[in-house]
């Protein structure tokens, strides 16, 4: 059985870690927890540090434990948080082979080999899970970026029959429905609205993403306050920082002092590889224009 699953006593921990409540996850009180228990909640609350930026810390803390395959793929997840993608990416490898039927190795797994480019390695070793929510939000995810969006809807739409009413499902659903469109914006926006204004469900991460819902549904002073909330919150987060600054294209102000401060925050963050290759690419197009025009 998922340990995370809503019958378990894993599931308020499980919950904070997929609000984005980092903290909450950190500072949960484990001691009356089972034995069987024990090392998944300590996976989450490892890999909560690793969220709020400990890699090294964590990375510390486990090297004497890497024979156990959950903690060796903690250690993976963390290398790969640090930069050190391909090493990781061979470490998991290895796990797959030794270890592929743990959930958590399947689930970390997963993570870091998506994150080395390696997107038919991570669904091979994901397609091994047993009734892991966290393997079928991540499948979905991957399909999603790979632009089958097609293939992310019947995950979820397989999900529902057997998780119905998870909180991790409904996540899913709704950045399918994000990638979808139309009336979907619409229930993604509520999903994402109800955790980031209830007090108890309130984070970074689902103020942001309640600010990327206001932005497809044209509501850019909605998503300016939301995403002003998350910068409150914490002033150097950087998918925060990257939604106002398409915030500030879109509403024709200029993104210098963002896209800086971008830079500074998170040097390789998805929006400036996105920016800088459209913009190579351009120059190449006009290099071969010009060229034409001058001949």
């Amino acid at each position: 059985m998922d340990p995370y699953s809503a019958e378990g006593e894993l599931i308020n921990i499980h919950n904070h870690f997929h609000q984005g409540q980092f903290q909450e996850v950190i500072d949960f009180d484990t001691s009356s927890l089972s034995s069987e228990n024990e090392v998944p909640a300590r996976v989450l609350i490892q890999r909560a540090r690793i969220a709020l930026g400990q890699a090294k810390d964590v990375l510390a803390d486990v090297k004497g434990e890497t024979s156990e395959p959950e903690f060796a793929a903690v250690a993976a997840l963390a290398q790969s948080a640090l930069g050190q993608v391909d090493v990781a990416a061979q470490a998991i490898e290895k796990l797959a082979q030794s270890a592929g039927d743990n959930q958590t190795v399947q689930v970390l797994g997963g993570i870091v080999l998506q994150a080395a480019g390696k997107s038919d390695e991570a669904l091979a070793l994901l397609s091994k899970h047993s009734g892991s929510l966290d393997a079928t939000a991540l499948i979905t995810q991957i399909h999603l970026q790979q632009n089958r969006a097609d293939l992310a809807v019947k995950e979820v739409a397989a999900a529902r029959r057997w998780a119905q009413d998870s909180l991790l499902v409904n996540l899913a659903e709704s950045w399918v429905g994000l990638r979808m469109g139309g009336e979907k914006y619409q229930q993604a926006f509520y999903v994402f609205e109800e955790l980031a204004q209830a007090p108890a469900t309130s984070s970074i991460v689902t103020l942001v993403s309640q600010a990327v819902c206001e932005l497809h549904l044209g509501r850019v002073e909605e998503a300016q306050t939301a995403l002003e909330q998350a910068l409150q919150k914490q002033p150097d987060y950087a998918d925060a920082i990257a939604n106002l600054l398409v915030l500030t294209v879109i509403t024709g102000k200029d993104p210098a002092e963002l896209t800086s401060s971008l830079k500074k925050t998170a040097p390789q963050h998805p929006l400036l590889t996105d920016l800088e290759e459209k913009s190579d690419l351009f120059d190449k197009a006009a290099s071969k224009f010009s060229a034409k025009a001058a001949a």
